[in-house]
């Protein structure tokens, strides 16, 4: 073989195997944002895709087992739905009522879901009720 060949059967060897590379290491990039309205609807139809979902957290509902790193809970939105969801990780510092939680993952046959990456918004009670005397381009209050 001519040295030319070799040099550029290396460099499509090392090419393909980083596409390999880029593709399975980033399932997140080419996640499916859904509500829970629409998971709801017809949950197996995203059975085997990366979803990304967020819903208020149900303080009740939660289930740490810190023996097995295993964290289990549900979430809802305002139309009443519910997601079970369990997370295999650590569970995140302000997982408390009134956070709403971005989970991302996969749907169970059962409709459950198991998320390989969860995040809290912060929760409500850290931003204003009044927002008339607030400029948002400029991050300042308005004086009165």
């Amino acid at each position: 073989m001519k040295k030319n060949t070799k040099i550029l059967l290396g460099f499509s060897a090392i090419f393909i195997a980083i596409m390999i590379l880029l593709l399975t290491a980033t399932p997140g990039a080419s996640s499916i944002e859904l509500t829970l309205d629409q998971l709801k609807q017809n949950p197996l139809k995203y059975k085997d895709q990366y979803v990304m979902i967020q819903g208020d957290l149900i303080e009740d509902s939660i289930h740490w087992k810190p023996d097995n790193i295993e964290l289990q809970f549900n979430i809802s939105d305002s139309n009443g739905n519910e997601l079970h969801v369990i997370h295999n990780g650590v569970k995140p510092d302000n997982f408390s009522e009134g956070v709403i939680v971005i989970v991302e993952g996969f749907v169970n046959e059962d409709g459950s879901f198991l998320a390989e990456k969860v995040q809290t918004k912060c929760p409500s009670k850290y931003e204003s009720e009044n927002t008339n005397h607030y400029d948002i381009e400029k991050h300042e209050v308005i004086d009165q």
